[in-house]
């Protein structure tokens, strides 16, 4: 009886992309040229797609030519910068929350010695600026104002610290990308000659000039972001030291005039 075509039929499966049947005989039965085989173990293995290959990192710098050296020690100095100012703008570091609150309890004690005044200078910028004001507690409304002034622009510019350099790297690092480009297009030139051109430098030029275009664009907007984000920061803190300032200024003065 054919029982092809019918639901009884015996149906082969189909093997998997990157599967592997492998059909062995039924055990007690004798193994023959007939159609006694019976599928009894399915391998299925993942072949590994040798066709695909991994870029690395080692091999883009290697088709972007000798200029991509250039955006990667600019790269290495921004990420530096990046971490530095990142530790260094921490809120606890700058702008203790509880400072302000522990210099009035001193200036209500009477307890503002020159250690006390010195710890509290080198606590913190905030600290200097308002070590500045007990400092001169005895002068003039108008010269304590002006030492208050003198101490805030040395803390801002030391709160400013390496950001030009930041936003430098956010300028300087799209021209490199544009040096990149220069120097493959004079690859691409190049390989042109009277017999015909060499394809593969070609390529190479075009990787040159595009690799390093990449490159400095994707250096230049980290750069940029964080550069406005740290002026941003600082910004944030002088208003507030100015602010914690003019308050104990305020009390300095209401003191002297009892």
């Amino acid at each position: 009886m054919c029982l092809e075509g019918t639901p009884f039929a015996r149906r082969i499966p189909t093997p998997l992309p990157g599967c592997i049947l492998s059909r062995k005989p039924k055990t007690g039965m004798r193994s023959d040229n007939t159609a006694h085989k019976v599928l009894s173990i399915v391998k299925c293995r993942v072949r590994p797609n040798h066709t695909r290959t991994e870029t690395t990192l080692l091999e883009i710098i290697h088709a972007a030519g000798w200029p991509i050296w250039l955006l990667v020690a600019t790269s290495v100095l921004g990420l530096a910068l990046i971490i530095e100012r990142f530790l260094s703008l921490r809120s606890n570091q700058v702008f203790p929350p509880r400072l302000p609150g522990q210099v009035l309890e001193l200036l209500r004690q009477k307890n503002d010695s020159s250690e006390a005044v010195l710890r509290l200078a080198g606590n913190s910028p905030l600290g200097r600026v308002l070590a500045e004001v007990l400092v001169n507690r005895g002068e003039s409304h108008a010269f304590r104002l002006a030492a208050i002034e003198d101490v805030g622009k040395d803390v801002a510019h030391r709160l400013n610290r390496y950001l030009p350099a930041l936003a430098t790297i956010a300028v300087v690092a799209p021209l490199m990308g544009l040096f990149g480009t220069v120097v493959g297009m004079i690859e691409i030139f190049a390989s042109y000659t009277p017999s015909g051109g060499d394809p593969a430098q070609l390529a190479r030029g075009i990787s040159i000039a595009l690799y390093n275009t990449g490159f400095g664009i994707i250096i230049a907007i980290p750069a940029l972001i964080f550069h406005r984000y740290f002026r941003s920061r600082v910004d944030h803190f002088l208003h507030q030291m100015e602010r914690e300032a003019s308050v104990l200024n305020r009390l300095v003065s209401r003191e002297a005039a009892l």
